[in-house]
């Protein structure tokens, strides 16, 4: 298993329009990608899949909130580090 932690500083947090690119990024890999909602402390709060969109609008995820992505399989590392700069870039919603 491969993960790495980031913070959503996209304005509108992992909502809807950048939520659905998300998930369209994470979906070109073949591999398991757990997207998991941090508390301000890095404990995990709650866990979905990268791959779902109703899963993850349903985490609220908001402007300022630490996430941890993880995944396990044959692209692993590729589909965490591409995942990570698409959340580091604002999911052009800044």
């Amino acid at each position: 298993m491969y993960s790495k932690r980031t913070e959503i500083i996209n304005k509108s947090g992992l909502h809807a329009r950048p939520g659905s690119a998300f998930v369209r990024e994470a979906k070109k890999f073949a591999c398991d990608i757990t997207l998991t909602k941090l508390d301000e402390g890095g404990s995990p709060v709650k866990s979905c899949s990268a791959k779902s969109i109703a899963l993850i609008m349903a985490m609220m995820i908001p402007k300022g909130t630490r996430v941890e992505l993880s995944a396990e399989g044959e692209d692993a590392v590729n589909a965490v580090d591409t995942l990570v700069a698409l959340i580091d870039s604002g999911l052009n919603d800044i």
